[in-house]
């Protein structure tokens, strides 16, 4: 069996567990984005995921996902790693959805760039619902205040929440904080601030995804269950 059976039977894999998660939860699984996180996988293998009919890509860092794009067929590139604000420019307009804004400057940066070149660029707020020091996103108890300055932009909107919960073992140890973060979401939503919908929840992982899902995940970043184990990092 060659490499491309070898995404292709991978990816078949996860669709199926995201089926079967979203029927658990009686919920329609046409309504969940599988976003298939790239970091370290090279263009070839991402081409057979696209041949297989993947259209979301994710990735964490500007600087490399500029250098694969250019080398693979039109799909939909999410930004799901930490934003620096002098990496906004490359960002706008080649990516689909920025997955991890968490500050008042980076969404002013953001609204900026956006009116700069006619368009509303997409975002979810990062939330650290964890508490996590080693984590980015926004405390839990700061979210108001970001969503209040985000509001009424015409460069930008806000969409969602995401989060990247604390490592466990068993993947059911992420439920409380899944659902935490629908319950901030629901909270949030009903004061139907312009321009913020809130529609999504990015949230679940390789490990942990089918748990996200029964919990109201709208998005789910995977990757090592696509594309097999990353390499280690070097030094």
């Amino acid at each position: 069996m060659g490499s491309g059976s070898d995404v292709a039977r991978r990816l078949g894999a996860v669709r199926e567990r995201i089926a079967r998660a979203a029927a658990r939860a009686g919920r329609d699984p046409a309504a969940i984005t599988l976003v298939a996180v790239t970091k370290t996988v090279a263009p070839p293998r991402i081409a057979e995921a696209i041949e297989a009919g993947q259209r979301d890509f994710g990735e964490n860092r500007v600087q490399e996902a500029l250098e694969k794009i250019p080398h693979l067929p039109p799909v939909r590139w999410h930004m799901i790693g930490h934003l620096q604000r002098n990496k906004a420019r490359k960002v706008v307009g080649r990516f689909e959805l920025i997955h991890s804004v968490d500050t008042p400057r980076l969404v002013d940066t953001l609204d900026r760039l956006g009116r700069e070149r006619g368009l509303v660029v997409r975002t979810l707020i990062e939330v650290n619902v964890g508490g996590e020091a080693s984590k980015s996103g926004i405390a839990p108890e700061e979210l108001p205040a970001l969503l209040d300055h985000a509001a009424g932009r015409e460069g930008l909107s806000v969409e969602g929440l995401m989060t990247v919960p604390p490592w466990t073992d068993d993947p059911q140890d992420a439920r409380p904080y899944f659902a935490a973060l629908a319950r901030l979401r629901d909270r949030e939503a009903a004061v139907r601030r312009p321009g913020v919908r809130l529609a999504h929840l990015s949230m679940g992982m390789s490990h942990d995804f089918e748990v996200a899902i029964e919990e109201g995940a709208t998005i789910v970043r995977v990757g090592s269950a696509i594309f097999g184990p990353r390499p280690p990092a070097s030094g």
